[in-house]
């Protein structure tokens, strides 16, 4: 077998950016939101998983969680202790994750002044649909309420300079006419957060402006759930749009064979017992034939084989270019 080792121009990184419809089937815009037998499990009092469809080619497209910051708003944990609920901890934990500490609340900008509301909802898409990151600038969520619809998109695109969390960047949510484009920054609805694939909204100023059915948070904790009001502002809306966003890495590797190099066939059955090529025209006008090429370390183990689409002729007076690209 014959070994070449590879120079430093021979190798070359590449990396592209690759947007996609985040939702199955290539859809930019989901509009049908179904949920599925979760409601009456344990993991049902978290989150709700929101579907394209209801039927048996299902895929989960996001989840939906509801946070109250005194514990409102879901069943308790144990009825004797108040504010140890289901709703409590989704808030913390999403506040933990968002901004890295169990001090520091939701706060939202109305008119110029932050605001913290108790209830937030959260949207967290599927992983395998937003793959590395949400694509700012490509969100479009629709909520109807009593009052009509809201559409809300987020404020990448006006941006000069990115705002970062301990979950990275961070856009805010504002009313939209399409995609990126903001109609009125006056009333922050939400945040996205688009390297983790998530959405927090201001359940509290939703439902204030009539685009959200109320929560039941009175004191008593009753165990209805603030996870519904999202769902059914969502399927009264027209489509939630969103777009992923992914670097694919590439490895270009590139084999020269020089008119001196790889002319003899390695193939055992080419050579004599007493070590002498079987052909003695192969000795001045030697021709092989390159079909794979292997990828190998220090160790000689081998990492990687190409393979050619068909053999190609190698001899003295011909030079061979092979070019490999690994994606990763």
């Amino acid at each position: 077998m014959s070994y070449r080792r590879f120079e430093q121009d021979d190798i070359v990184v590449s990396a592209d950016s690759i947007t996609s419809p985040a939702w199955s089937n290539n859809a930019v815009t989901l509009e049908q939101f179904v949920t599925g037998s979760q409601a009456g499990t344990d993991s049902g009092k978290y989150y709700y998983h929101i579907y394209n469809t209801g039927s048996s080619d299902q895929e989960i497209q996001f989840a939906i969680a509801y946070g109250h910051r005194l514990g409102s708003g879901s069943g308790l944990y144990d009825a004797s202790i108040p504010g140890k609920s289901y709703s409590a901890t989704v808030y913390g934990q999403f506040r933990t994750l968002i901004n890295g500490d169990e001090d520091t609340d939701f706060t939202f900008d109305q008119s110029g002044t932050p605001t913290t509301p108790d209830s937030v909802h959260f949207i967290s898409i599927q992983r395998s649909r937003f793959k590395e990151k949400i694509l700012p600038g490509s969100i479009l969520l629709s909520l109807s309420g009593s009052d009509g619809e809201l559409k809300l998109t987020d404020n990448s695109t006006t941006l000069t300079t990115d705002s970062f969390v301990d979950a990275g960047r961070v856009y805010s949510l504002y009313s939209g006419s399409a995609a990126g484009t903001v109609i009125s920054t006056t009333i922050e609805y939400g945040k996205l957060y688009p390297d983790i694939g998530l959405i927090a909204l201001n359940t509290d100023k939703l439902i204030t402006d009539n685009f959200m059915g109320a929560v039941n948070v009175t004191s008593n904790y009753t165990a209805v759930d603030g996870k519904e009001a999202c769902l059914s502002a969502l399927q009264s809306g027209s489509g939630f749009s969103l777009r992923a966003d992914e670097t694919l890495s590439s490895n270009f590797i590139f084999v020269r064979a020089r008119n001196s190099e790889f002319n003899y066939s390695t193939n055992p059955s080419n050579i004599t017992g007493s070590g002498e090529l079987r052909h003695s025209t192969m000795i001045d006008n030697p021709q092989s034939y390159v079909t794979q090429v292997g990828l190998y370390n220090d160790s000689n183990d081998l990492l990687a084989v190409a393979k050619l689409s068909a053999p190609l002729l190698k001899d003295f007076t011909k030079e061979a270019l092979v070019r490999i690209k690994l994606d990763y």
